[in-house]
């Protein structure tokens, strides 16, 4: 099989990611181990975009299910993602990455607002980009953002890390010993059977738009290289068969 490096990705984080063990809040340790990992991605001559979520610190669907307004808590959760971003691009400019966060919400003083074309220029020039605070509307989440991001830059792929899981079951393998892990996907797949890689919105404009998702396991270093590099890992949805 032909292995591909990608020119360039966008890389989807979640919240809980950087929070490791402790389940809240953002684990230096951890955030440091991510970024030496993009670190290596970077210095194989890929460009690197990088999508983060706020759920270590906030999900608007929570606070919206107990009674505070749905637009107020869907921006709060944009707000978590810009600290997660802040904090993401602290441990890589430390690492000598250089590094430009965008926000979809002004706010100057922390961060460059959302340009396309400045965002393609800073990656073009070898710079990371973080795109933070979503699409900067409520009742959209960052997997939407990711997806909608890697349309707008032209991305070859999606890289989605997840926590505790290796790929795309048919079920919940803690729940079942039985279930079955699948290489490849078709989007159409994902949504005919309800699997929850990722919200029906994100899904449909990943598919839309022809761009493959890789899903795969954050918790071991190393792994976000292989797939930027096209190396067989996790699952692969919307790519060739």
């Amino acid at each position: 099989m032909t292995v591909k490096q990608y020119k360039r990705v966008v890389l989807k984080l979640s919240g809980e990611a950087l929070a490791g063990d402790q389940g809240f809040g953002i684990n230096p340790v951890v955030v440091e181990s991510i970024a030496q990992q993009v670190k290596e991605v970077y210095q194989k001559g890929v460009e690197v975009a990088i999508v983060v979520g706020g759920g270590n610190i906030w999900r608007g669907l929570a606070g919206s299910a107990k009674g505070m307004d749905r637009t107020t808590a869907d921006y709060m959760g944009m707000l978590a993602t810009v600290m997660n971003s802040l904090a993401m691009q602290d441990a890589l400019e430390k690492i000598n990455v250089t590094t430009r966060v965008q926000s979809a919400i002004e706010m100057r003083q922390v961060a460059e607002p959302y340009i396309r074309r400045r965002a393609v220029r800073h990656l073009e020039k070898g710079r990371v980009v973080i795109f933070a605070a979503g699409t900067g509307n409520p009742y959209f989440s960052t997997d939407t953002t990711a997806a909608l991001r890697a349309a707008e830059i032209e991305a070859d792929v999606i890289l989605m890390a997840k926590k505790n899981t290796d790929g795309v079951y048919d079920c919940d393998p803690n729940c079942n010993p039985d279930a079955k892990k699948f290489d490849t996907l078709e989007y159409i797949e994902v949504l005919q059977r309800g699997l929850a890689v990722m919200d029906a919105t994100a899904t449909s404009l990943c598919m839309d738009n022809k761009i493959p998702l890789i899903v795969f396991n954050i918790d071991k270093s190393g792994n976000i290289l292989k797939a930027a590099l096209g190396e067989s890992i996790g699952t692969v949805i919307g790519g060739e068969k």
